[in-house]
């Protein structure tokens, strides 16, 4: 949900699937899925994404509009990965979706009539009780059976594994279990949803001497027929992009300059043409604290999709604007604060719309030595999502897959789609 890969003893964030899941409920906001390419019609000319695969996940929590999201633009997807099944902590999985309704069996017949994988998910984030089942040779094997026989039942195409939150001692079982699942598995395809790793020189300051990932790339990258990688909540992983970009807010989704480099390091350990490039559609709401010279601090006050990150941009009269990242922003001071800036404030003449009252608030900061907050809107819009995809075909990757099909995309998305 930059969702990096774990490292025992060092700051970093990993953020997840499930952690997502956990957010829009507390918040009740939904995140969208947007598009695989787009036609610019000032030029003429295509990002053509049926050169890659098309992937994306259809969750749970709005699976019937997920479903009819991707019904009405079929057409346009060679993959859906329905994001269902949750492993409990004696390693059985639990169907959060009910994929034997009507309206999934109806989908599921149009998509084999249209040569559309069906793919589901199974997600686990409990890191202790995954060690505790896969490190154990009879749970393990148990677990994996339950996978098959959910898989040999629905009829799938196969099975995407997402878990998340592994401790590096889990490495070894992890592998294991994904090469013995692989072999029950046969014909079927073995999807791996990977945490984007930052490199380190990007990641701390001083380079420890010894990294323990969670996950092994040689064996992933020989077992798995699909490589799926999150490239998306960076925030502050990057700590070399932070101070090339500083001046502004920057609390990227995904910053293009970053998934190159995660993308980079991928490949000299992956297959590329096993890789699908994850992709966000979704933002974030900020609270940002300014002292002088710095923002300060990013509190997370939420995650919105596109129509709900409009609706406030337009309450506060903020045209939203593309940021340092590549992607779109708009800052406003909530009505609560009931704050107005002095009229004689002087911020740079080159400021965007979308970022003026962040240049505010470190102006007045800066004259005042105060510390004030504003809050941010921040998202991976259309154009961010096609620097993503032009990145894959530059790569050679096998394709890009989008977090989430739900109906909550911009309705012009899917007409600029080739089809």
């Amino acid at each position: 949900m930059s969702r990096k890969e774990s490292v025992p003893r060092a700051s970093q964030v990993v953020h997840s699937h499930i952690y997502m899941i956990h957010i829009s409920s507390v918040q009740k906001t939904v995140i969208t899925f947007a598009f695989a390419c787009i036609f610019f019609s000032g030029t003429g000319a295509y990002v053509h994404a049926k050169d890659l695969e098309v992937a994306g996940w259809i969750p749970y929590w709005r699976d019937e509009q997920g479903i009819k999201d991707a019904t009405k633009n079929i057409k346009q997807i060679d993959s859906v990965y329905p994001f269902a099944f949750v492993a409990q902590p004696d390693g059985s999985i639990k169907d959060l979706a009910g994929l034997e309704s009507s309206s999934w069996k109806k989908f599921f017949r149009l998509a084999r009539s249209r040569d559309v994988e069906v793919i589901p998910t199974i997600m686990w984030s409990d890191g202790a009780s995954m060690h505790t089942v896969l490190s154990n040779s009879e749970s393990r094997k148990l677990h994996e059976d339950v996978i098959v026989a959910m898989v040999k039942k629905g009829g799938y195409d196969g099975v995407g594994i997402d878990y998340e939150g592994k401790k590096s001692e889990t490495k070894d079982s992890f592998s294991l279990f994904l090469t013995e699942l692989k072999k029950k598995l046969g014909n079927k395809t073995l999807t791996c949803t990977l945490e984007a790793r930052t490199p380190p020189d990007s990641l701390y300051k001083e380079v420890p001497k010894t990294l323990e990932y969670s996950n092994d790339y040689a064996v992933i990258g020989k077992v798995c027929d699909r490589i799926e990688i999150m490239a998306y909540d960076q925030q502050r992983a990057d700590i070399k992009l932070n101070a090339a970009k500083a001046g502004q807010p920057y609390m990227p989704v995904s910053d293009v300059d970053w998934v190159r480099k995660v993308v980079d390091l991928a490949v000299e350990s992956l297959p590329k043409e096993k890789i699908f490039l994850g992709i966000a559609t979704y933002g974030h709401h900020y609270q940002v604290t300014v002292s002088p010279d710095w923002y300060r601090d990013y509190k997370k006050i939420g995650s919105l999709n596109v129509p709900d990150i409009l609706d406030v941009a337009k309450d506060y009269k903020v045209k939203p604007s593309e940021n340092r990242a590549g992607e779109m922003s708009a800052t406003y001071i909530p009505k609560s604060a009931k704050f107005k800036f002095p009229k004689n404030l002087k911020i740079p003449k080159d400021t965007t719309s979308g970022n003026k009252v962040a240049a505010q608030a470190l102006a007045y900061a800066n004259e005042t030595g105060k510390t004030i907050t504003f809050n941010m809107l921040w998202w991976s819009d259309a154009g961010a999502m096609k620097d993503k995809i032009d990145l894959s075909k530059e790569f050679g990757l096998a394709g890009v897959a989008f977090f989430k099909f739900d109906g909550e995309e911009d309705s012009k998305i899917w007409k600029l789609l080739p089809k």
